[in-house]
């Protein structure tokens, strides 16, 4: 690797670093949802509204399933080549 190479790399990484902040998912908020917390007697929300899993897990799980499926196909068809 050459020199120019490498600031151009290093510059890259930098950059990253320095706009991290810009990649935050949320602001921070405040205390949490439903009361509760350290002072309260009421744990932090746990019905179901307060829970972000939804129908997205499902369809990750079930690409997740799918690619497993195709490796192990292809695998096969490979070794009896």
């Amino acid at each position: 690797m050459n020199f120019k190479t490498f600031i151009y790399r290093a510059l890259l990484i930098f950059t990253g670093v320095l706009f991290n902040v810009a990649l935050w998912a949320q602001p921070p908020g405040g205390p949490p949802p439903g009361g509760g917390g350290s002072t309260g007697t009421n744990p932090p929300c746990w019905q179901p509204e307060c829970i972000p899993i939804d129908g997205g897990v499902a369809f990750l799980l079930g690409a997740g399933v799918l690619l497993g499926v195709k490796m192990i196909y292809d695998q096969r068809i490979k070794s009896r080549a």
